[in-house]
């Protein structure tokens, strides 16, 4: 069992990358229409403590491919794992300390839906050790809600958001925006309300229609639209403008802090740290020397489940990126954060500098900006077309 330090707080952020454990519970209750992430719905009831002994299992595995590491974060995602016992979460947690070092105040974070959501469930699971509770509320109105394909209404995510903020010494909610006929005026309505009902985070994601969803289908044969390229920048910007007004600015290109309240976990990705990823369908990076480890795990949670067991891992991809494969992949990442990327780490990986004149193109345009000489980081107006920045760099 994982408690907060003696002082009740979360260990604060050194700005080092870290290493990160991120544990795969792949199952829903029902398949939102947007999502595109490795969820899958089963109507016979899972088997539990199967699981938990295959978590475990693949632990051991990566274990052999990290090495001794102190763990800076635990994140539980999904799929929905506030359908998981809290005796399951606990064995769990309990395998992670058992395969790495996890000290006393790490942040560990546990994904919830608010239908999923019972007090007693989420006393369990904070007496398992989780700390901070991420939610997946989407919207704060009916009508959106049953869009979205939501299994809660608004009533049963604010009773969820009471118990989170009650229970768990850190709270974070999530918001689609950008929704089919959304003005500026009333998603800023709906906005400040998430910021009065919020602890100290909040990640707002404009809805994007993924191919393979049902909203791709719907969406191409016309049965609803989504805010044209202007709508969803004057989304964007006034997102931005009221979450910074009220004291929770954006440290990431979705994501909204009070300074100090940055996720842990998301940073050591956004930053290029390492993580182990356990479970169907988890990824990971791990670094040996100075090369990077890039694994993938099996999607079909019956299927991994099967791979464990036979030869104690599900991992189905495990690639040695190059020099200039780990400069993108941290130019991808870092861009997408407010504090920027490292450029001298960058420089190293790369072998090289900036193109100096995409980069001075980029400048002269306010897409980017130099913090000094140690750091590159996009501007407002860059966060808009991220995707074009990143390319333009990287080349």
């Amino acid at each position: 069992m994982m408690m907060l330090g003696a002082d009740g707080h979360i260990l604060p952020d050194t700005g080092d990358p870290g290493f990160g454990v991120y544990l795969h519970w792949p199952f829903c209750a029902a398949k939102c229409p947007y999502c595109d992430f490795n969820s899958h719905v089963r109507h016979q009831t899972v088997d539990q403590p199967r699981f938990v002994e295959a978590f475990l299992k693949e632990m051991a595995a990566a274990r052999e491919l990290t090495g001794p590491r102190t763990v800076t974060s635990i994140f539980i995602g999904g799929g929905t794992p506030s359908l998981m016992q809290p005796a399951t979460v606990e064995a769990i947690l309990s395998g992670v300390a058992n395969t790495w070092h996890v000290p006393a105040g790490i942040e560990i974070t546990l994904e919830a839906n608010p239908s999923s959501v019972e007090a007693e469930r989420f006393r369990g699971y904070r007496a398992a050790g989780v700390n901070r509770v991420s939610m997946g509320v989407q919207a704060l109105n009916d009508k959106d809600l049953k869009f979205l394909g939501r299994l809660h209404n608004v009533e049963e995510a604010l009773t969820a958001i009471r118990l989170a903020r009650e229970i768990f010494p850190r709270m974070s909610f999530d918001l689609i925006y950008a929704r089919p006929g959304q003005t500026v005026e009333e998603w800023s309505r709906e906005l400040v309300e998430a910021i009065n009902l919020a602890v100290d985070h909040l990640s707002l994601y404009q809805l994007t229609i993924e191919e393979g969803t049902p909203f791709f289908g719907l969406h191409k044969a016309g049965k609803f639209t989504v805010p044209d390229g202007d709508q969803s920048a004057a989304l964007y910007e006034a997102t931005q403008e009221i979450t910074a007004r009220h004291g929770m600015p954006a440290y990431e290109v979705s994501n909204h802090a009070v300074p100090g309240a940055e996720s842990r976990h998301n940073l050591t990705y956004w930053r290029y740290g390492d993580y182990a990823g356990i479970g169907p369908g988890a990824h990971g990076r791990i670094s040996r020397g100075t090369q990077k480890i890039a694994t993938a795990t099996e999607r079909n949670p019956e299927a991994w489940l099967s791979l464990v067991e036979a030869r104690g891992h599900g991992m189905i991809d495990h690639e040695l990126l190059g020099y200039e494969e780990q400069a993108d992949e941290l130019l991808l990442m870092g861009l997408r954060l407010r504090e920027g990327v490292d450029l001298a780490r960058w420089q190293a990986l790369s072998g090289r500098d900036p193109d100096p004149k995409r980069e001075q193109l980029l400048l002269d345009h306010g897409f980017i900006e130099r913090l000094g000489n140690s750091r590159l980081r996009c501007t407002p107006s860059g966060m808009l077309i991220l995707d074009s920045v990143v390319a333009d760099l990287a080349c």
